[in-house]
């Protein structure tokens, strides 16, 4: 299924998590603000947030730096 990932289309499998999807991305374990379809998703829930298709998913990974 398709999904749109930071204004990117992107092939997800049918049922797909949203932790499995930061880990295909390579970003698991980086300290991230996510959102799906205008909504904040709370880290508690990326292991049961399941996506849908046409999900419009807002990735926003925080920087520090000095």
């Amino acid at each position: 299924m398709q999904i749109l990932v930071n204004g990117t289309v992107t092939e997800v499998a049918a049922g797909e998590t949203l932790d499995r999807l930061i880990e295909t991305l390579g970003l698991a374990g980086q300290r991230l603000a996510v959102e799906v379809n205008e909504e904040l998703v709370p880290r508690s829930r990326f292991p049961t947030r399941t996506l849908s298709p046409d999900d419009k998913i807002e990735i926003i990974q925080a920087v520090g730096g000095g």
